[in-house]
C-alpha cells in the first residue's frame, strides 16, 4: 500500500511540474457571437468571413463593422525551477543542514557483533548422547 502511494504521489508532482512550466495558450474565434473555434497552443480556425486585405496588403480597421473577434487567453510558465542555495535565509539553510545530516546517518550500516564460532559448522550427531544417558538439564 506504501509503496502504491509513492507512485501516486510521484507522478502527481510530475503532473504539477508538467503543469507549471508549460505556457499555456487558449484562442477562441467568434462569429456573429457565436463560437465557431477552440484551439490550445496554436492559431484558432476561422470562418473565412475575414475582411480581405487592401491592394497595399494592409488589413482594413477591425473595428468597423467586423462580424468576426478572436478572444486570446495566454498563461505563461515558471521559468527558474532551480532555487540556489544563496537565496536561502541562515535560518533555512542550517534547517537544510540539519535535516539532511540527520536523514543520511539513518542509513549508516549499524556494527554487527563478531562471533567467532560462525564460520564452523556445529559437529554432526550420530546420537542424542542426552537421551541415550537420560541426562537433561532441568
Amino acid at each position: 500500500m506504501k509503496v502504491m502511494i509513492h507512485k501516486i504521489l510521484a507522478l502527481l508532482m510530475a503532473f504539477f511540474m508538467l503543469v507549471s512550466t508549460v505556457s499555456w495558450t487558449v484562442e477562441k474565434h467568434f462569429c456573429f457571437g457565436s463560437l465557431v473555434d477552440i484551439a490550445f497552443f496554436h492559431e484558432a480556425d476561422t470562418c473565412g468571413m475575414e475582411r480581405p486585405l487592401s491592394k497595399d496588403n494592409v488589413a482594413l480597421n477591425k473595428d468597423s463593422n467586423s462580424c468576426c473577434s478572436d478572444e486570446i487567453i495566454s498563461v505563461q510558465g515558471q521559468d527558474e525551477l532551480s532555487i540556489s542555495y544563496d537565496d536561502l535565509s541562515l535560518g533555512q539553510q542550517y534547517l537544510l543542514v540539519a535535516i539532511t545530516s540527520y536523514y543520511l546517518n539513518l542509513f549508516q550500516p549499524r556494527e554487527q557483533r563478531y562471533v567467532p564460532h560462525a564460520d564452523y559448522p556445529p559437529p554432526i550427531l550420530v546420537k542424542d548422547i542426552h537421551v541415550l544417558d537420560q541426562v537433561f538439564l532441568i
